[in-house]
């Protein structure tokens, strides 16, 4: 599994490396029971603080992604099996929607947010 950062990204380095995860989850590319890099060595693979990673994965546990367990690290949970099948059919759609209307990715990711932050507040 090959995780980057981007250090000159305004978006903190923890929030970069649970993107990639989740994203690898949702594509399939990560499937339960998958093991993911001792938070040491990804520390030291990426040039960045071994507490960047550990927040990254713990922020990845809360939600279920992950679970870390004393010897064996990291691993991807059973939560993780879900079908994004549909999700991902749906996300297709609006991308083709955005790009008909020739809207910037920024904007597009602007207005997913808020649909979903309003969808939560309901």
């Amino acid at each position: 599994m090959l995780l980057r950062i981007d250090p000159t990204s305004a978006e903190p380095l923890f929030a970069q490396l649970a993107a990639q995860v989740r994203t690898s989850v949702a594509r399939g590319d990560l499937t339960p029971g998958t093991r993911l890099p001792a938070a040491r060595d990804l520390a030291a693979a990426l040039d960045i603080n071994l507490h960047t990673v550990l927040r990254a994965y713990q922020e990845l546990r809360d939600e279920g992604l992950i679970e870390l367990r004393r010897g064996r690290g990291a691993v991807v949970s059973e939560h993780a099996a879900l079908d994004y099948a549909p999700l991902r059919a749906a996300l297709t759609e609006v991308v083709r929607a955005s790009r008909s209307l020739g809207l910037a990715p920024e904007t597009t990711t602007a207005l997913l947010k808020d649909a979903l932050s309003e969808e939560t507040t309901r």
